[in-house]
């Protein structure tokens, strides 16, 4: 895993570990369903902050016989998961706890002061954690906007951290607002609410992160502007005329596969050949360092030629 990446996932799973068992404490006073909502989506968060780590070092390991590219893709595996944790552990109970409390109201009558109290903690902690990921992600994001990083980004842990954290925050101001208007009604039906609206806010990004997640799990090829790189280091190469088609795939956040097929020189002397394609390589990896795995087809263009797979034109990947 990069390290920005672990930066940012340590960060919020001390942020919410903390969190959660502060929201635990100020459910067992008030019996607030925002409040419990709330611990249970800190709880998720926390765990799913646990999976990212795991999924980073299993990602790590070697390559093997059976896995001959090895295992990059692990860490979408647990990022997919994470999406899952939060729809079923976060989303849907909030909507069910939200659901049975506006069904059986109950105003908040003892330490009415700590739920409020615990909410703004949470607000600052979760703050904290959110600013990490912004920082860290910044250091990736260049100047492209905050949507586009997140589908674009072939990292998984990044992206997750800042729409978790996005939603923490989002749902702590409404477990707030719900609490709040409870306090001063008296009307245990807006705390339910509160609690129902951070459900459904958390099965919207769950299923968000899902559809992003399989994205990556079924392959993506590499981004628009490391096929950049990578189809001018190809061109630019001594002896190659023409690069005939390419294909990428990201075998791993910082691994990708390069396939490619290239017209050189007509020439009956498989050295030449041999040290074109070579060449290639070696350019293409200084270009773009995560090319670790290159398979390049030499061939000899002609005009008319129809190449038996689509010529390489480098798109923005879509979902």
């Amino acid at each position: 895993m990069a390290g920005g990446g672990t930066k940012a996932v340590v960060a919020a799973l001390l942020a919410n570990t903390g969190i959660a068992v502060t929201k635990f404490g100020a459910w067992a006073l008030t019996q607030s369903a925002s409040m419990l909502a709330e611990a249970i989506h800190s709880l998720a968060d926390a765990g799913n902050q646990v999976l990212l780590l795991v999924g980073g070092k299993r990602a790590q390991r070697e390559a093997d016989e059976l896995h001959q590219f090895g295992f990059g893709r692990e860490r979408y595996v647990y990022s997919f998961i994470v999406a899952i944790v939060l729809f079923s552990v976060g989303g849907l109970f909030a909507l069910y706890e939200g659901y049975h409390k506006i069904h059986d109201p109950h105003p908040i009558e003892d330490w009415k002061w700590v739920p409020v109290a615990v909410l703004v903690a949470a607000i600052l902690m979760e703050s904290f954690s959110f600013r990490t990921a912004i920082v860290e992600a910044n250091k990736l994001r260049g100047k492209i906007g905050w949507t586009k990083f997140v589908r674009q980004a072939r990292s998984p842990e990044l992206p997750v951290i800042l729409l978790e954290d996005f939603a923490a925050l989002t749902g702590l101001v409404l477990a707030l607002i719900g609490v709040v208007l409870t306090l001063a009604t008296g009307n245990g039906v807006f705390d339910g609410l509160g609690s129902m609206a951070i459900g459904a806010l958390l099965v919207c990004v769950a299923i968000f992160l899902a559809i992003e997640m399989k994205s990556l799990l079924l392959g993506e090829s590499a981004t628009r502007e490391s096929q950049a790189k990578i189809v001018a280091a190809i061109e630019n190469t001594a002896g190659v005329q023409r690069l005939i088609h390419i294909k990428t795939l990201h075998l791993g956040p910082e691994e990708v596969l390069v396939a490619a097929k290239v017209g050189v020189e007509p020439t009956t002397d498989a050295a030449v050949v041999a040290e074109i394609i070579n060449a290639a390589e070696r350019a293409i990896r200084a270009a773009e360092p995560m090319s670790q795995h290159i398979y390049l087809e030499p061939d000899v263009y002609q005009e008319g030629y129809v190449p038996d797979e689509r010529p390489a034109v480098p798109e923005a990947p879509s979902h």
